[in-house]
């Protein structure tokens, strides 16, 4: 499982490099994209994210009204519901001073737990806040990553917790490789291993056992 992965990394990496996510200025900005991207494409996300403006701070969005926040990130869809998870992952935030340092302090185990408890956030936000936000190495598991252990195939193990540990156990444990690492997953789902997969040219391709399925 090693060596597949480390191949897979390799030939990902060959092709598109460092890709250095999340775009965002502050670990807050992170927080917030971490939920507006629920359920929506990213060019929605930038959008929401440019209706803030200089406003986008963890106490501005703390003292914001429901309504205002909602029609602040309405091209993110499902706003009044992403706004109330806005709130409640603020608040989680608060708890911490809204200070980056004081959280980066604590063991990655007590946040991811406190994430997950938090309304609206689930494993992959959670995972996401953790990595991108805070530089903790928990590797983020998406639909792209179920799909890249499904054909190739990847002996990963069924839902988020089994893959993740597969990856976390045979992945070295950086936060850079990580990061890349699902960027990369990312970048080829979007580029070759889409619903209905472009096999030819992905760097994976002669090695994956579904290639032009």
């Amino acid at each position: 499982m090693r060596r597949t992965l480390s191949f897979i990394y390799e030939a990902l990496h060959a092709r598109y490099g460092e890709l250095r996510w999340w775009p965002a200025r502050t670990p807050y900005e992170v927080m917030v994209g971490a939920v507006l991207t629920q359920n929506t494409a990213w060019v929605n996300v930038e959008k929401a994210i440019a209706n803030f403006g200089e406003r986008l701070s963890p106490e501005a969005v703390a003292e914001a009204g429901i309504a205002e926040l909602a029609e602040t990130i309405r091209p993110a869809g499902f706003f009044n519901q992403k706004a109330a998870y806005l709130k409640e992952l603020t608040a989680w935030y608060a708890r911490y001073g809204y200070d980056a340092p004081s959280v980066q302090r604590e063991p990655l185990a007590k946040l991811r737990a406190e994430l997950l408890s938090t309304k609206g956030i689930g494993r992959e936000t959670a995972d996401s806040v953790l990595l991108y936000a805070f530089g903790f190495p928990t590797f983020v598991v998406d639909a792209y990553t179920v799909r890249l252990c499904d054909r190739y195939p990847i002996e990963a193990g069924k839902g988020y917790e089994a893959v993740k540990a597969c990856f976390e156990g045979n992945v070295e444990r950086s936060v850079g490789v990580y990061n890349n690492f699902h960027a990369l997953i990312v970048a080829n789902a979007k580029a070759h291993c889409r619903k209905r997969p472009v096999c030819g040219g992905c760097p994976v391709a002669e090695a994956c056992g579904r290639r032009g399925v």
